[in-house]
């Protein structure tokens, strides 16, 4: 297989489309972005440990003390979500984190 060298070098990276889209690492709209990739990201990691093991949300909020809709909201990275209330929801959930 060969490579045409000069669409090759045409072609952006996926950092110059997400500076193009987001700004530059450190500037305020591509911190908003990364914050709100790994709350959808955690938000994923919760709903696919809580569809494993067969619970609802409605069990879930039940289980931690809180609404149905509030889970609804994190499993789509749609809400902050307090240290605590994560740790509280990965310990239901059987799962284990660490801070490095």
């Amino acid at each position: 297989m060969t490579f045409n060298e000069e669409k090759l070098a045409k072609m952006k990276t996926a950092s110059d489309l997400f500076n193009e889209r987001y700004g530059k690492p450190g500037t305020q709209l591509r911190n908003e972005f990364e914050n709100k990739a790994l709350a959808w990201y955690y938000g994923e990691v919760l709903r696919e440990k809580r569809k494993e093991l067969n619970i609802t949300q409605q069990q879930l909020a039940e289980t931690i003390g809180k609404k149905r809709e509030y889970i609804s909201l994190l499993e789509k990275g749609e809400t902050d979500i307090q240290l605590s209330t994560f740790f509280t929801i990965s310990q239901a959930l059987g799962l284990r984190f660490t801070l490095v």
